[in-house]
């Protein structure tokens, strides 16, 4: 899949992303904390090498990190910086490629990758390389945060669909007037059995119809041993995978170390 593809993707989704989260704000805090909870060097130098339009970023501003954000989405980065500005934080935005990333060696404590952005990346060549990136621009012995779906469960089971999800937007004149947004996902599995092709559907009501928009995109279904086995490759060590029953985290989280 094009590179290009991924950022395309994101490019479109950037407007309504929080669509996705029945309440934005409440998931920027709670992430934030959680992850907040995991950094063990207090206010840390963050990098968010997939920033998105700024959840974990914002989240990690909040509680008093100093966090840069880049994304391979321009519009993404982009929101997020007006995202975080509008919250009174400084969040310092780029687009870039997490396999190339734009800062001299050694010059952050802390880098996380969160929410599934890692699995875009669609063999072990390009997962090493963006995994050798973050352990670059790591200070000795920084810490590095990958969080994926639960690709182990996933794999048993290879499911076709998401449950949907709604969204509503009380109107600020009536408040018994609500938009409802709905959004799921379909996923088409390769005959490899560890890739699959994503379709995001977005549903919203519009004169008495739902009108739909639909966006597509690939993943490579990264069990957590083989994961783990690539963050060592690149060069990280002690790598270790954290359940969300133990950080409070939405997605299972692999904290390693730079060596």
């Amino acid at each position: 899949m094009p590179e290009t593809s991924v950022a395309h993707f994101y490019d479109e989704l950037a407007d309504d992303y929080h669509l996705i989260y029945s309440d934005w704000d409440a998931s920027i805090r709670r992430q934030g904390d959680a992850l907040d909870a995991v950094i063990d060097r207090g206010r840390a130098e963050v990098l968010d090498c997939s920033c998105g339009i700024g959840t974990q970023a914002i989240g990690l501003a909040l509680r008093g990190h100093r966090v840069t954000g880049t994304d391979i989405s321009p519009r993404a980065a982009a929101r997020a910086a007006r995202e975080a500005a509008r919250r009174n934080l400084s969040l310092r935005t780029a687009a870039a490629d997490m396999r190339r990333l734009p800062f001299p060696d050694n010059r952050f404590d802390t880098v996380v990758c969160a929410d599934n952005s890692l699995p875009h990346l669609l063999t072990e060549q390009d997962a090493h390389a963006a995994l050798a990136e973050m352990g670059r621009v790591l200070r000795p012995d920084g810490q590095l945060l990958v969080s994926t779906r639960p690709y182990d469960d996933l794999l048993r089971d290879r499911p076709a669909s998401t449950p949907p999800q709604v969204h509503r937007i009380a109107d600020h004149a009536d408040h018994a007037d609500e938009e409802r947004t709905v959004t799921f996902q379909l996923w088409q599995w390769h005959d490899d059995g560890e890739h699959y092709d994503l379709e995001h559907f977005r549903l919203r009501p519009a004169d008495g119809e739902w009108h739909v928009q639909v966006r597509r995109t690939t993943y490579w279904a990264l069990g957590r041993d083989r994961l783990a086995a690539l963050a060592a490759e690149a060069g990280f060590v002690d790598p270790e995978w954290r359940m969300p029953q133990e950080t409070g985290f939405f997605q299972p989280l692999l904290v390693a170390r730079a060596g």
